[in-house]
């Protein structure tokens, strides 16, 4: 069989599996927006040959191979490289105010070593799922009367709550949940007065989504276990 016969060759399910692995990294890596994944998602499951999916991954790290390298192999995951994320220096937002308003402080940021926030008849939201951290502890300093702040972390960072309250409260559901080693570890503290400050422990949209076709490849296995039987009579 000649190279030019390879693009035709049928792909299996092992096959799409593997370039949607390398799709799903790439949407993790931002490499790739939630637009772009899903149409190239659609188009990896009903691809049929090595010539239909070879295209899917050419622009992504690891892809850069010729057919039919949509068969790569990937290498076995590895757990959270948290020392690229404490990026020291000065964080890119150290104070937010909400009066009657609110605000917040998501995606790609890094986080100082000391972040200050006032909440007055409003409410505000630092997410560091996606954040860099200056240092290795961080702390939020909260203030909230009549108001809220929620500090979202993602797992594996570990959380110490030292707020107080005066007919409001701060959250301490999250403590003495082990860090991860190298984690960063993030410090709440303030004052909350008739309002609260909340933290909470959260994917993001992109792990929640692998998660969701981790389940979704592994019930597809299932079934074709118990089909198998079927086909061998």
């Amino acid at each position: 069989m000649t190279d030019d016969a390879l693009p035709d060759l049928r792909a299996s399910d092992a096959d799409r599996e593997r370039v949607a692995e390398i799709l799903r990294d790439a949407l993790a890596e931002g490499r790739l927006d939630m637009a772009e994944f899903e149409e190239r998602l659609d188009a990896t499951y009903q691809a049929r040959t090595y010539g239909e999916l070879a295209p899917i991954t050419r622009d992504l790290p690891a892809a850069g191979v010729s057919v039919p390298a949509v068969s790569l192999t990937k290498d076995p995951a590895a757990g959270p490289d948290w020392s690229g994320r404490i990026t020291g220096g000065e964080g890119s937002s150290t104070w937010a105010v909400a009066v009657m308003s609110g605000f917040q402080r998501k995606g790609r940021w890094t986080m100082p070593r000391r972040f200050t926030c006032f909440a007055f008849w409003g409410g505000g939201e630092i997410d560091l799922r996606e954040a860099n951290f200056a240092d290795r502890e961080v702390e939020v300093n909260a203030v909230a009367i009549m108001g809220g702040v929620d500090v979202i972390v993602p797992p594996g960072v570990e959380v110490v709550v030292r707020g107080i309250g005066v007919m409001g409260g701060f959250d301490h559901r999250e403590e003495g949940v082990p860090g991860e080693p190298g984690a960063p570890r993030v410090v709440v503290t303030g004052f909350a007065f008739w309002g609260g400050v909340g933290v909470q422990r959260k994917l993001t949209r992109a792990e929640k989504l692998r998660i969701r076709e981790e389940r979704r490849q592994e019930k597809l296995e299932r079934r074709a276990g118990r089909r198998e039987p079927d086909g061998e009579r």
